[in-house]
């Protein structure tokens, strides 16, 4: 076993010298999901000889954590490091996508999250887990400590372990665990522990959509509204084939909530053009919604681009010049008027909207809205007549019967968000194609004229990626103070890290005080904000251990005195 030394009569004064092997421990800030058997508590790392033994850690919950929720603790052993990759990681490199070892994995019937079908093998997850199930006098403690244990025969090099956690489906969503890794045993000597022994505060959510659920690849895209009823609505791209954008075999589909997101109905498919004109589905797929509810008459409108042909080439470069389906990508709305239960047949509106020197119409992905004087707003995209992207609005002022446009906020902008920020006056926040930070600007005139507001292009922090904005009126929340709240991948680099941030100055200033992080690992990135109720705000968004997660928090924890 390799050994930590320090030089001889060298006394180690601010920490306890790492005489005897060492643990090397991460704690991912990552959901745990309530419907997911394994969720990653904490990874490790340690630097063996051949024919080491990790022989036991012990866990301890803290006071805070509601045991209750815990069905099971397991122990898996991971594998060892390839000597030729270099750097400090918990976990063995990803040898092939997870998309494609999820489907053999389905085809045996095992479906796990992607953080752990990436790395684990189906044999070693059979032959090495460890299962600890809290009996109920431990449940009634104010703290339990469980020990977990292993015989197994580690090989000379980087190996690495894994604790998982089994949230039971009633758990609340609003519920945080905590956790630390007390003291470990390697052949059968104490072990120092080093690095983030403690969990911290992780938060529960629900996977409402995970990759080969009903067969399909992939779901992508998140949009969600809260209905004038309370329901929650979330809709998505779903992706058949693979992950990749349209051009693709791609249809809308939804998943309500009637519990405040704690559990979700099956998927409907709300939009689907199949084999139209002659040609396969895989050429006619219809993606990136739109959802926005009209709070007027509880009508849910959901947007989204058709493209008809294109050979499954990316419909980004390929849609043209023009107006019809055989030209250029078409604009579609389909509308629920029973809460979200059926969808009407597509409604074409391209005619109304497009430009046809324009290459591509389609919406701002996410939410739309419904401004204080009953217009329904949803932000759109458009690659004009000189290739270049832009990004605006659309509105109805007739509940949707009737569309129109004006001009683009900003040029070299696509994805955007749209929020009523004082009556009258739409914000307008946009992903930024020059990198770094996003977009913002103001128009108090539906669109016809466009002014930056203070915080474009140095406020929110971007790596590229579609992003949501939402505003909570002072009258609907419970602290009683008009909201702005964002969500991204708070990076400017690659799509981690997604955190929800609040501003109470009209988005001015969003002070890292009013920030929580959700999701640390890697994934699409996507998200879409919705109020829940008055004192609780929901994410639906690509997380990195689900395709489509669902997650709530208080805003008197995000935003604290």
């Amino acid at each position: 076993m390799k050994k930590n030394f320090l030089l001889a009569g060298l006394i180690a004064i601010s920490a306890p010298m790492l005489a005897s092997d060492t643990l090397f421990v991460h704690a991912p800030q990552i959901p745990l999901l309530i419907n997911q058997a394994d969720n990653v508590l904490f990874e490790f790392r340690m630097d063996a000889d051949k024919g080491d033994v990790l022989n036991e850690i012990s866990i301890e919950f803290d006071q805070e954590t509601n045991l209750a929720d815990i069905e099971s603790v397991r122990l898996f052993y991971s594998g060892t490091e390839g000597v030729a990759r270099k750097g400090t990681y918990y976990a063995p490199s990803h040898s092939y996508r997870q998309d494609f070892l999820r489907a053999s994995l389905a085809e045996k019937g095992v479906k796990f999250t992607p953080e752990i079908s990436d790395q684990r093998s189906l044999q070693q997850l059979k032959s090495t887990n460890r299962d600890y199930s809290i009996q109920q006098d431990e449940i009634n403690r104010p703290a339990s400590s469980i020990q977990l244990s292993s015989q197994q025969p580690l090989l000379k090099g980087t190996n690495y372990f894994w604790v998982s956690v089994q949230v039971k489906n009633s758990a609340s969503l609003e519920s945080l665990i905590s956790a630390r890794i007390s003291q470990a045993q390697i052949n059968q000597q104490p072990a120092v522990i080093s690095g983030d022994q403690q969990t911290g505060k992780r938060r529960k959510g629900v996977a409402v959509r995970q990759a080969w659920d009903d067969g399909v690849a992939a779901f992508r895209i998140p949009g969600i509204v809260t209905t004038n009823k309370g329901t929650l609505i979330g809709c998505y791209d779903v992706r058949y084939n693979s992950s990749v954008d349209l051009q693709e075999k791609i249809d809308i589909g939804v998943s309500r909530s009637f519990d405040k997101g704690q559990t979700w109905e099956p998927m409907q498919i709300a939009m689907s053009f199949g084999e139209t004109g002659g040609l396969p589905h895989a050429q006619n797929g219809v993606g990136d919604p739109s959802i926005l509810v009209d709070e007027t008459n509880n009508t849910i409108w959901i947007v989204a681009a058709w493209c008809h042909g294109m050979g499954n080439q990316r419909a980004w470069f390929n849609s043209q010049q023009g107006m019809t389906m055989d030209e250029t990508a078409q604009l579609v709305l389909c509308k629920s008027e029973d809460d979200g239960k059926t969808w009407s047949e597509p409604i074409n509106i391209t005619e109304q909207v497009k430009d046809p020197s324009w290459y591509f119409l389609l919406q701002g992905p996410g939410q739309g809205i419904t401004m204080s004087d009953g217009t329904l707003v949803f932000p759109i995209q458009f690659i004009d007549a000189n290739k270049i992207p832009n990004a605006g609005i659309m509105y109805s002022k007739d509940h949707g019967k009737t569309w129109h446009l004006h001009n683009a906020a900003r040029s070299n902008t696509t994805e955007s968000q749209v929020a009523e920020i004082e009556p009258g006056a739409l914000m307008l926040n946009m992903r930024d194609n020059r990198g770094g930070s996003r977009a913002v600007s103001i128009t108090k005139d539906l669109g016809k004229t466009w002014t930056e507001h203070p915080s474009n292009r140095s406020a929110l922090q971007e790596p590229i990626c579609m992003a949501s904005l939402i505003k909570i009126p002072a009258e609907k929340n419970c602290l009683k103070k008009d909201i702005l709240l964002f969500s991204n991948p708070n990076t400017t680099k690659n799509r981690n890290h997604i955190t929800i941030k609040a501003s109470l100055d009209g988005g001015l200033t969003w002070p890292e005080e009013y920030q929580i992080l959700l999701d640390e690992g890697e994934g699409w990135g996507y998200t879409c904000l919705t109020l829940v109720d008055e004192e609780t705000v929901g994410i639906f968004y690509e997380s990195s251990v689900a395709h489509m997660t669902f997650q709530k928090v208080k805003l008197r924890e995000l935003i604290r005195p």
